[in-house]
């Protein structure tokens, strides 16, 4: 027997990798989540820090808020996790709206309001989101744009931690979240609602994870469906959004978060689940087939229209159908491409669509992120999609007049009028609006509304989910319609300056520690381009399985936004595993350009890495 301690392990050697002095945080909104205190990166020194750049209106976003709190929970003690809210939208930039959305989305962080951009051009951001890792000595180690990372920032926490811990650099202890005090309503941040056959409303109250029948008033409580905590339980819900009537007088539900169908009966007040697998979908997974084995990706609303249920999957850009009948999902439109192009459906690109109604021989759509109303309607054997209002990505705002030249500003509902109009539920304007396909006029119905988000008819009334002010509102439709002063925006984002002629496109994309590309079935990388307006792209538009490319622009367009989708799969480097854990990574981004002659010859846009 050996009573001598054991040598201990030498920690393993850091992996080398760059390291660049990160910049100070700045925002002109102040700090939340923090009891009050500013916030700097000295008093941060000794942490893991890792920088979530988000806007709220983005699917993505919200995606990857979900994909941290694993990691937030796991880390609490050497991790902070910063939320740095740079806005797309006008109504994003206002504080009050990003205070309502810090507690509407359950962000247990410390929260940056960075109205200005100002943290966003330090860092050189080109998407939301991006992740940005800072070491525990202030060192920028790491940028991921999209989603899908989540598995590579823990990978590489657990690396910072072991290296940083035998340097002495490594500061243990409670994080600087300060949580707020809750507040009691009825509802809270109510985002869907429909007139149940008694003549009740059900509303889904997103925020507490539950559906709420309130009576004919809109209310009064009379039953909670779910108990109130984040789960896909029979029990359970995770931010339901959207609720459509069946035909034998059941309730379809989109539970947004837990990517799937519930079924709520309200005889028996059971809730079963009828498509999806609790898992988000990703490129490459079925997007057909027996619903219960399909995964799915943040459902957003449902319509009962020809026979199946519609589904605005806004975390893929597309429509998809449940068939009750057969119990099957598939894709009805879209193609997974984020932005506005119209045509046969299977050819047609969407942007988070959240709204749906249906209308005789149409299915009307709120295109939220392209600001546009939108429908689909039969053509041949097949759908196509149409455009009402809306052009697309970046130009949005509150006119009236005309639909070709009229703006909306990230609608989230839409509703069917007996008249044969539409009423447009204009979230970030806070308005209700209304499209008549008989004459192409846009008009407002009403304005104060705080982020309407869906309106259903009772009577001769409309009845407005008031999201942000935790209430059902209801409206006499008025003969007359509101006169608003009209105000065009463009997204706020500065241009990048890019020389004329030939542009180095590279998409930067380096796996994760113990991982490498996937090329067991083929190219395990994927780059998609294209541009508004499509002059601007001479050449290179199209798909390739390179993350790099030439770009050749048109001398004689001077500004546009090219528009490019990657993705990159990588694999555990196991040779020993049969059967490797394997990872999804993609990214869209719309990044405007100005054409000059002192601009760049080079684009880099950062998937996972460093640009060296």
């Amino acid at each position: 027997m050996n009573d001598a301690a054991p040598a201990p392990t030498p920690a393993p050697a850091p992996r080398k990798r760059a390291r660049v002095r990160a910049p100070e945080l700045t925002g002109k909104g102040g700090w939340l989540n923090t009891g009050g205190k500013e916030l700097t990166l000295a008093d941060l020194r000794g942490r893991v820090v890792i920088l979530d750049f988000w806007t709220f209106c983005c699917i993505n976003c919200l995606h990857v808020l979900d994909e941290l709190r694993e990691l937030e929970e796991k880390h609490r003690d050497t991790v902070v996790i910063i939320g740095v809210h740079s806005p797309k939208f006008v109504h994003e930039a206002d504080h009050a709206a990003v205070v309502d959305a810090v507690e509407r989305y359950q962000v247990h962080h410390p929260v940056l309001d960075d109205p200005e951009l100002a943290t966003w051009k330090q860092y050189a951001v080109r998407a939301w989101p991006t992740l940005v890792v800072i070491d525990p000595e202030g060192y920028v180690v790491a940028q991921h744009a999209g989603e899908g990372h989540a598995h590579a920032i823990a990978r590489l926490v657990e690396e910072l931690e072991a290296e940083h811990e035998a340097k002495g650099t490594l500061r243990r202890g409670d994080g600087p979240y300060v949580a707020p005090e809750p507040v009691a309503t009825d509802l809270r941040f109510p985002g869907k609602a429909l007139v149940l056959p008694s003549g009740n409303l059900l509303v889904s109250d997103s925020t507490r994870h539950q559906l709420v029948e309130l009576a004919a008033d809109g209310e009064s409580v009379v039953r909670r469906i779910g108990s109130g905590e984040r789960g896909f339980g029979p029990d359970a819900f995770s931010e339901p959004q959207g609720l459509a009537l069946l035909p034998d007088g059941r309730v379809v539900v989109a539970d947004t978060v837990n990517h799937a169908l519930r079924v709520f009966d309200p005889g028996t007040g059971t809730v079963e689940t009828v498509a999806g697998t609790g898992r988000q979908w990703w490129q490459g997974s079925p997007a057909s087939g027996p619903a219960l084995e399909v995964d799915l990706s943040s459902p957003w609303d449902v319509a009962w229209w020809q026979g199946r249920v519609w589904i605005a999957m806004a975390g893929v850009h597309q429509l998809w159908t449940w068939d009750p009948e057969t119990g099957t999902v598939a894709v009805a439109a879209g193609t997974t491409n984020e932005g506005l192009v119209d045509g046969p459906a299977a050819e047609a690109w969407f942007a988070q669509p959240s709204g749906l109604a249906a209308a005789g021989d149409r299915l009307w759509i709120a295109d939220s992120e392209t600001s546009a109303l939108r429908y689909v309607e039969r053509e041949g054997d097949g759908y196509a999609v149409r455009s009402a209002v809306g052009t697309g990505l970046f130009d949005f705002g509150h006119r009236d007049g005309d639909a070709g030249q009229a703006l909306l500003q990230h609608p989230l509902g839409v509703t069917a009028l007996p008249d044969g109009s539409v009423a447009v539920c204009d979230t970030y304007n806070h308005a209700l609006r209304r499209y008549d396909p008989a004459t192409g006029q846009v008009s407002t119905l009403a304005t104060d509304l705080r982020e309407p988000s869906d309106a259903v008819l009772v009577g001769e009334d409309i009845v407005v989910v008031e999201s942000a002010r935790h209430r059902l509102t209801r409206l006499r439709l008025p003969e007359e319609a509101v006169r608003v002063d009209a105000v065009a925006h463009r997204t706020q984002r500065a241009a990048t300056e890019v020389a004329p002629g030939t542009l180095r496109l590279d998409v930067v994309f380096q796996a994760p520690a113990g991982q490498k590309l996937d090329t067991r079935y083929g190219p395990s990388t994927r780059l998609l381009v294209s541009s508004t307006p499509p002059e601007l792209l001479a050449e290179g538009e199209g798909a390739g399985t390179d993350l790099f490319r030439d770009l050749v622009l048109d001398p004689a367009v001077t500004e546009g936004v090219l528009h490019v989708s990657a993705m990159a799969a990588s694999c555990d480097d196991d040779p020993e595993n049969e059967y490797p854990a394997c990872h999804v990574h993609q990214q869209d981004w719309g990044v405007p350009v100005v054409v000059t002659a002192a601009g760049a010859a080079r684009l880099p846009l950062v998937l996972a890495g460093m640009d060296a």
